[in-house]
């Protein structure tokens, strides 16, 4: 089985050298390579992602190939296929093959790094006001158990320039390193540990953060560790180099922006961390006890990383052997830098669009749009809204109609204060979606301000949204 070769059925030509062979075209034509429906305008592929046909078709060879013989598959042929596919995903981000290990989703990896470390009393966890909310959550539930490290959160506010996240970075290790707690545990010769996470792009709003200036900055500092969330950067971050940038941890989604099957991300463990994750999030068979290991000395030493990753219970196997057609995918539409410099182009131009149907403006104002890659963010002409139960009213609201009455999806979001858009351009879309975006969100802005929410912020008397 060769899983990173996509089928007969793929687009024309996929096998044949490329030299003088002109890419398809992005934009609407390529809608002709996905399963999206006719006419329904996806502007979130940030959420769930998108997967092309071929990627499909791929995908149920490999799976006609284990209903035949799943014994066979499974002992004889998935190991194989599962280290094929790290290598090629640890090629794209620049990592060694033994440090890379898939995982269901970046929230699974993040929690399996979280659950692993062992903290103490007087231990840190520093997070931010963008930091994703299932993340954000698994350290609250750290917090709220022994030995109950402290959480920080860094605000992330206007006006957004990655050299002011970055001094907000700088600021926030500084108050925890001159706490009273810290320098009096540091005095009494404890080493508590602090543990930075930082988003390669937050999720709402969709913005580049300074990721590889926060991990060298956690360097420079004693027993400060770093944890990258990149669950929106392979796929739209290009070129990144992990034997360079030496994060601690790192975890992305491959389903997001790769175009893989949903379920399937990597996690990046450097083999000088591998010690402190003793085990999966839901301990595997290849888990080695330290009794087992002194017993036995034949057996490899703890952790025994890569191997328990292999196998962690019965799964589809499809979900992981996808991300190697869906690389040949992208190899043949023109490879990451030409897809990335199409999305980075129609994310500012759709959003610029976007903001003149709506009259308001996109978040990124930097003069080169240094934090906008495929995602942008354009407010809504909504008033405040600070009460939970309005703007659950309205996002549910937002959701109803722009799926079932207008035929296209982009997340509204509330932030800082205001009501804002996140568009995720992709090689499928035009200019022409944000405007369609655009009359749709403004028509139902006005019917939500007419029965929903009032100048004040406040439910309209009656509304049963």
């Amino acid at each position: 089985m060769a899983i990173d070769k996509l089928p007969n059925s793929a687009p024309p030509n996929h096998s044949a050298s490329r030299s003088a062979q002109q890419f398809p075209s992005f934009g609407h034509q390529l809608l002709e390579h996905f399963s999206l429906a006719p006419g329904y305008v996806n502007l979130n592929s940030g959420s769930y992602g998108t997967v092309p046909t071929p990627v499909i078709q791929a995908c149920k060879a490999i799976t006609d190939e284990v209903e035949a013989n799943p014994d066979k598959f499974m002992r004889l042929k998935y190991g194989t296929a599962l280290t094929q596919c790290r290598e090629r995903v640890a090629r794209l981000i620049g990592a060694n093959l033994d440090e890379c290990v898939l995982v269901p989703n970046a929230i699974h990896g993040i929690n399996t790094v979280l659950r692993n470390l062992s903290w103490k009393k007087g231990d840190v966890i520093i997070k931010t006001s963008v930091t994703y909310d299932a993340v954000d959550k698994a350290t609250r539930f750290l917090a709220d158990i022994n030995p109950h490290p402290t959480l920080e959160t860094i605000s992330i506010s206007p006006p957004y320039t990655l050299d002011r996240m970055l001094r907000a970075f700088e600021a926030g290790l500084k108050k925890v390193q001159s706490s009273l707690e810290y320098t009096t545990l540091t005095e009494q010769g404890e080493r508590p540990k602090i543990l930075v996470i930082v988003d390669a792009l937050s999720s709402t709003p969709g913005l580049l953060m300074p990721w590889e200036r926060v991990v060298e900055l956690c360097k420079t500092h004693e027993n400060v560790w770093s944890l990258v969330d990149a669950a929106h950067a392979i796929g739209q971050v290009v070129g990144i180099d992990l034997k360079k940038i030496q994060p601690d941890f790192f975890i992305s989604d491959c389903h997001k922006w790769l175009h893989s099957k949903r379920g399937s991300a990597v996690l990046y463990v450097p083999l000088r961390n591998q010690r402190l994750i003793k085990t999966t999030l839901h301990p595997s068979a290849a888990y080695i006890t330290t009794e087992e290991y002194v017993n036995d000395p034949s057996l490899p030493s703890p952790p025994n990383f890569v191997k328990q990753f292999e196998w962690i219970g019965t799964h589809d196997p499809v979900l992981y052997l996808s991300i190697g057609p869906a690389l040949d995918f992208r190899k043949w539409i023109g490879g990451e830098v030409r897809i990335n410099a199409y999305c980075k182009d129609l994310a500012i131009r759709g959003g610029q669009r976007l903001a003149e149907v709506l009259g308001t403006e996109d978040m990124d104002n930097t003069p080169d749009h240094e934090l906008t890659l495929n995602m942008v963010n354009v407010r809504l002409p909504l008033p405040a809204t600070p009460k939970r139960a309005v703007r659950i009213a309205i996002e549910e609201f937002f959701n109803r109609k722009l799926l079932l009455d207008w035929n296209t999806f982009a997340p509204a979001f509330y932030h800082d204060n205001n009501w804002w858009v996140r568009c995720c351009a992709q090689v499928y879309n035009e200019v022409s979606d944000f405007e369609h975006l655009g009359r749709a969100y403004k028509h139902l802005v006005a019917e939500a301000i007419q029965n929903i929410v009032d100048e004040k912020g406040e439910l309209r008397e009656g509304c049963t949204a």
